[in-house]
């Protein structure tokens, strides 16, 4: 007799019950990816320094147009609950206390890749197409680009381009911010 096996999947609702209980604590790295808790990989010094840089760089130039997150949920679907390392999100005044962002608040999401290149391109990148997040980056420590992904169609971005040092990239998705950034201020 064959023995069918099924997984239980989350909602985010069941997850950040979870979290609330202390089910789950803000020590273990954990994101929601299509209802199943998944371990995030250990961030490395090369990684913090990259996430700080940017950082740097969207709080000076961007914080009037959006809001700079860091490494923060935000609420890509029913059973997704995802943590980039840098969000620009639209304005609101109470700072997302009600209830983490939603796809529709999010402008641009930053992924900064070191030994989760293949997931973030693969995994996460669908995501947020399907979710209609409307650009990404995704910071390649390893191969020193960044590659940057706008116009969301199905589980797939219309337009995809890889940046090298030396080369300017710009943010297109925050209405009124004119801000292009040094690939090389980014890595470092």
């Amino acid at each position: 007799m064959a023995i069918q096996v099924s997984k239980r999947l989350f909602t985010v609702d069941e997850y950040e019950r979870m979290a609330e209980a202390g089910i789950l604590t803000g020590d273990e790295r954990v994101e929601l990816v299509e209802g199943e808790i998944v371990r995030m990989a250990a961030k490395g010094s090369r990684h913090s320094a990259c996430v700080s840089r940017i950082t740097d760089l969207f709080y000076r130039y961007a914080r009037q147009s959006a809001i700079v997150r860091v490494q923060d949920p935000v609420r890509i679907s029913s059973q997704s609950e995802l943590e980039p390392d840098v969000a620009l999100l639209r304005l609101k005044d109470d700072f997302y206390a009600s209830e983490h962002p939603q796809a529709s608040d999010i402008y641009l999401l930053v992924e900064v890749s070191d030994t989760t290149l293949s997931y973030d391109r693969g995994v996460k990148l669908a995501l947020y197409a399907k979710a209609g997040i409307r650009e990404v980056w995704i910071v390649s420590l390893p191969e020193e680009t960044i590659e940057v992904y706008a116009h969301p169609e199905g589980d797939n971005y219309r337009e995809t381009r890889a940046a090298r040092r030396g080369d300017m990239i710009e943010v297109q998705s925050v209405p009124g911010l004119a801000l292009a950034v040094s690939v090389s201020d980014i890595l470092g």
